[in-house]
């Protein structure tokens, strides 16, 4: 028997009731984040991003005996071109109205951006002489793309717009 409220004879900690509760939470929270809004959109890209940077990370990670730079260009075109499919699809669910090239076309301009900055940063760190670990590269390399991620949401947007339908 499931029980979603408190009634006289069931514990507050009663697991039916826990689950029903965090069941009824995940729902609201799949119904807000499937809406059309700005910041149901700016939670799907927020998470996209997330999974994005996790790939960017593990394959610095794994590049990174080969040196930074080389890590990070790896690292860059890899997890631009999941985010910007996962945007495509899922952020802004725009599969049927902009083409996988489009798509790619524009987040990877804005890519471009940030790899250029990010790239500049890791020089700059190895310029300073500090000594650092593969680690400390990533954590500057994701600073440096959170900041940019901003534009990014904000153009994306705008590229991933329903269109008006135009009649002759």
């Amino acid at each position: 028997m499931s029980h979603t409220a408190w009634s006289p004879g069931v514990h507050r900690d009663d697991p039916t009731v826990l689950g029903d509760r965090a069941a009824n939470a995940a729902r609201r929270l799949a119904q807000w984040a499937g809406g059309n809004g700005g910041v149901a959109q700016l939670a799907r890209f927020l998470t996209a991003g997330g999974v994005a940077n996790l790939a960017y990370a593990l394959l610095f990670l794994a590049l990174a005996p080969l040196g930074t730079q080389p890590a990070n260009l790896a690292g860059a075109l890899a997890s631009s071109a999941l985010a910007n499919e996962l945007h495509r699809r899922l952020t802004f669910r725009a599969a049927d109205r902009v083409d996988w090239w489009s798509a790619q076309w524009a987040g990877g301009g804005l890519a471009l951006t940030g790899w250029a900055a990010s790239s500049l940063g890791l020089a700059a760190l190895a310029a300073s002489g500090a000594t650092t670990g593969a680690t400390t590269e990533v954590v500057l390399v994701l600073a440096v793309t959170a900041s940019i991620g901003l534009a990014r949401f904000v153009a994306l947007r705008w590229v991933f717009r329903p269109r008006a339908v135009r009649t002759a």
